[in-house]
């Protein structure tokens, strides 16, 4: 029998460590889907509890998130538009197919490659942003001193962001469609000698309404994620400065980490 004093064998070191981790995981799903639903409440009811979340708090948040994001949005996309016609044009030409290359890029970008850039930009951009600002107020007991004045820490900080992620994130997704296929048509009719009329009916015609409509979707879930991950992260800063880094980082980590599986999950489930 194994004395008080003595270490516990590795194999129960490990399992306890592993029932740390999902205690840890089960907590912050918890909080996430309340603040989800705490979050739904405000911006529903907010009005007839003469609460209603500011106008121009979301409109703030709008700009953050979208309109100052547009720079580095156009300029990522517009490379994944060339990069995608390059690659396309070179594996087709062993098939003698390469003037098919116009529906495989339209369908990547709109479904696939839009969406899922935006979102992990906005989530290292916007997320991290929003996970360090509101774990500096927690430390300085901002949030504790809005809650001493009557005011709900959730309608005042996270709706905002709530808001403006869902609105901007897939406007961001459909600004990052138009690029990224004028980047690649920039390339594909000039490599293949087409005019850019010719390549814009191609793409028309390939694309139909609900493939720009299952990426725009994504895009919605993503600035969800973004916004309950991000503020999950940065209620649970301890410590000071140091802390902070470390949620911030983390907050973007686990962000991307639930960008990925939920574009994995949503394929899976509408590809069936």
């Amino acid at each position: 029998m194994l004395s008080p004093d003595r270490p516990l064998p590795s194999l129960l070191h490990k399992i306890e460590s592993l029932g740390r981790i999902t205690t840890q995981w089960v907590d912050s799903l918890g909080f996430g889907t309340s603040l989800l639903y705490q979050s739904v409440f405000w911006i529903c009811l907010g009005g007839r509890r003469k609460q209603q979340v500011s106008l121009r708090a979301i409109i703030s948040q709008m700009m953050e998130i979208g309109i100052l994001a547009l720079p580095i949005i156009s300029l990522v996309s517009i490379t994944i538009g060339l990069m995608l016609a390059i690659q396309g044009i070179d594996a087709l030409k062993d098939f003698g197919a390469e003037h098919q290359v116009t529906i495989g890029v339209a369908l990547s970008v709109v479904r696939e490659f839009a969406p899922l850039i935006t979102g992990i930009l906005i989530a290292g951009r916007s997320g991290s942003a929003l996970a360090a600002r509101l774990s500096t107020m927690i430390i300085n007991n901002e949030v504790d001193a809005l809650r001493v004045m009557g005011i709900n820490p959730v309608r005042f900080l996270v709706v905002p962001s709530l808001v403006a992620m869902v609105i901007m994130v897939p406007s961001l997704t459909l600004w990052a469609d138009i690029v990224a296929l004028l980047g690649a048509g920039l390339y594909i009719t000039t490599d293949l000698g087409i005019s850019m009329n010719t390549y814009i009916g191609q793409t028309i015609t390939f694309l139909g309404t609900e493939d720009v409509l299952h990426g725009l979707g994504k895009s919605l879930v993503f600035g969800v994620l973004i916004t309950v991950v991000s503020v999950v992260n940065g209620s649970s800063v301890t410590g000071g400065a140091e802390g902070v880094g470390h949620v911030t980082t983390r907050a973007v980590v686990h962000s991307i980490l639930a960008i990925i599986l939920a574009d994995l999950l949503i394929v899976f489930l509408l590809t069936r």
